[in-house]
C-alpha cells in the first residue's frame, strides 16, 4: 500500500481537473452513506470524529476519517486533520493511505467552485473571504479558476492572519485585509465564508443584488455563518440534501426561526449539473451554496491523486 504525502496530494490536484473530477463524480454518482458523527467530549473542549465511507457500483473504494478540534486555533494547529485509505474495487485490496487534511481543503474548495462556476454572475471580478484558516487560500485560487477574480478582500477575527494571507496572494490580486465585515460584503460579487461560527458572520441584508453566497464552514446543526434573510432572499442551493437536512446549521436554524423551509432549496449538485433543475434566475439574484461536504467529493479527488500518480 502506497503512503501519499501532504505535498504529493497538492501536486495531484490542479485545480481544473479537479473541479471537473467533481463535476463528472456529482453527474455519475456514487454509493455514498450518510457520514457517521462522533463526539470526543475533553478536557480542553469538544472535538468530533468524522467517517465518510463511499464506493463505485464498479470501481474504487475509500473511506475518510477526520478529526476536527476548534481548538487547535489556540496551538497555531489546523482545526482538521486526517487520513484516506483508497481501495481497489475488484477485490478490496487497499491502494493507497493518503493525507485527509490536504485532500479535505482541496476537495472542499473545488466544490466551491464548481457551484460558483454554475451560479456566480460569468463576470463576478470581486471575492471576500471570511475565514483565515487552511481552507482561506485554497477559496482563493478555487473561485478564481472559474471565475475572472481581480479584487480579493479578506476578514478574519484576527486582523494578523488576515493581513498575512491578504500579502501571499497581493502579487496575483489586488488583495488587502479588511475589518469592515459589513463594508466587505455590500462591494463583494462572490463572498466565500470558511469558519467554524455558531452565530452568524453574514448578513442578509448587508449582499448586493447579483451576489453568490458560499457558506462552507458550518458543519454541524448548532454552527452557522449567515442569518436567516441570507436565505430568505436567496436561491439556495446545497451539495447533498442528505447533508444539508442532517447537518447544514445555516439552513436547520433559519427554518427553526420561520425564515426558510426545506422545500424551498432550488437544486443539489448532482440535479444542477444534470441539467434537472436550473441555477440562477437572473443577474441581479442572489445566489447561496451551502455545503458540508460529501464523501462522494474524497472519492473523486482520492481517484485524481491515485490516477495522476500512476
Amino acid at each position: 500500500m502506497r503512503m501519499i504525502s501532504p505535498e504529493d496530494v497538492a501536486r495531484s490536484l490542479a485545480w481544473d481537473a479537479l473541479i471537473e473530477r467533481l463535476a463528472h463524480a456529482f453527474r455519475e454518482g456514487v454509493e455514498a452513506p450518510p457520514r457517521h458523527h462522533h463526539a470526543m467530549h475533553r478536557q480542553d473542549g469538544e472535538a468530533t470524529m468524522l467517517l465518510m465511507p463511499a464506493w463505485q457500483p464498479e470501481g474504487y473504494i475509500g473511506m475518510k476519517m477526520v478529526n476536527v478540534f476548534p481548538q487547535n486555533a489556540e496551538h497555531g494547529l489546523p482545526a482538521i486533520s486526517g487520513v484516506y485509505l483508497l481501495c481497489e474495487g475488484d477485490h478490496g485490496r487497499p491502494l493507497a493511505c493518503l493525507d485527509g487534511s490536504e485532500l479535505t481543503r482541496r476537495r472542499t474548495a473545488a466544490a466551491s467552485g464548481l457551484a460558483a462556476r454554475e451560479l456566480a454572475r460569468e463576470d463576478a471580478g470581486s471575492l471576500l473571504v471570511v475565514g483565515t484558516g487552511k481552507l482561506a487560500p485554497m477559496l482563493i485560487e478555487a473561485h478564481a479558476t472559474v471565475r475572472p477574480i481581480e479584487k480579493v478582500r479578506v476578514w478574519g477575527r484576527h486582523a494578523d492572519k488576515a493581513a498575512r494571507l491578504a500579502t501571499e496572494y497581493a502579487e496575483r490580486f489586488d488583495c488587502t485585509a479588511v475589518d469592515d465585515l459589513e463594508t466587505a460584503v455590500g462591494e463583494a460579487d462572490i463572498v466565500s465564508c470558511a469558519t467554524l461560527a455558531t452565530q452568524p458572520l453574514v448578513h442578509g441584508a448587508w449582499l448586493k443584488p447579483g451576489t453568490h453566497l458560499d457558506l462552507v464552514g458550518a458543519f454541524r446543526p448548532n454552527m452557522r455563518e449567515s442569518d436567516g434573510e441570507c436565505l430568505s432572499r436567496g436561491e439556495v442551493f446545497v451539495d447533498t440534501y442528505a447533508g444539508a437536512k442532517g447537518e447544514a446549521g445555516d439552513i436547520l436554524q433559519a427554518i427553526d426561526e420561520g425564515a426558510f423551509v426545506f422545500d424551498a432549496l432550488r437544486a443539489d449538485l448532482a440535479e444542477l449539473l444534470r441539467g434537472e433543475k436550473p441555477g440562477r434566475s437572473d443577474v441581479s439574484a442572489i445566489t447561496v451554496f451551502k455545503s458540508v461536504g460529501a464523501s462522494l467529493e474524497d472519492l473523486a479527488a482520492a481517484i485524481e491523486v491515485w490516477e495522476r500518480l500512476g
